[in-house]
């Protein structure tokens, strides 16, 4: 289609005309993300007589990851972010009996390995905008001590293995040396991380534990 074709090469796209010949970029990725639990209670939790309030409040934490990204076309790019998360989940309790909240937090550094397609727009001035999609898979390497803790305390244990679908979108600007890129993704689990433990009271008033994040991105590419 010559007029798709002709806006663009337009002028005012120069920076990404060098980078459209590229099959493959290379970068890294900073990011600020907001992390919780997602609680499903038992019918268990209506006759307790230990909790009245027993819920998930978000924490922040910090990403790092590289990022390798494949184009599949001028408008679709398969990517892959493996990296570093430093999460702080929390969760909230009151007793029976009692008129004060108990905040417990939950510490967790995450590998995480996402796969996600995304669908960019043509450029404008050596801009792009794009949406994106995706599963991801995370490993807490910080679960031998926090489970030693957590049985000491009585808290809810949590699997170290995770699955997330992704969604998500931002902007890429084209410089001459490298692509800037902020996006915002949410990440919602689709598997129980919770572990039955029958020693524990507060895994009876427990059906589901989903995970769910909220990030910030800029990744650098080039």
């Amino acid at each position: 289609m010559p007029l798709a074709g002709s806006a663009q090469y337009s002028k005012g796209n120069n920076n990404y005309r060098a980078f459209q010949s590229k099959a493959y970029y290379f970068g890294l990725t900073f990011g600020y993300n907001r992390s919780n639990f997602q609680i499903a209670q038992s019918k268990d939790f209506i006759l307790n007589d230990s909790f009245n309030i027993l819920q998930g409040i978000a924490g922040s934490g910090l990403n790092v990851s590289m990022l390798a990204n494949m184009k599949l076309g001028d408008n679709f790019d398969f990517r892959f972010l493996p990296g570093f998360s430093f999460v702080n989940r929390k969760f909230e309790t009151l007793e029976v009996n009692s008129t004060r909240t108990q905040i417990k937090d939950i510490e967790s550094v995450l590998v995480q390995i996402p796969f996600q397609i995304r669908f960019k727009s043509d450029p404008f001035h050596d801009m792009r905008v794009y949406v994106m999609g995706g599963v991801k898979y995370s490993y807490d390497v910080a679960t031998n001590a926090r489970i030693r803790k957590e049985q000491a305390s009585r808290l809810i244990l949590i699997s170290p293995h995770d699955f997330s679908i992704e969604v998500g979108g931002g902007f890429q600007f084209f410089f001459p040396f490298f692509i800037f890129s902020p996006e915002i993704k949410y990440s919602q689990g689709f598997g129980n991380i919770l572990i039955y433990n029958g020693k524990q009271t507060t895994t009876h008033l427990v059906e589901k534990l989903l995970s769910r994040t909220f990030t910030i991105s800029l990744h650098f590419e080039g």
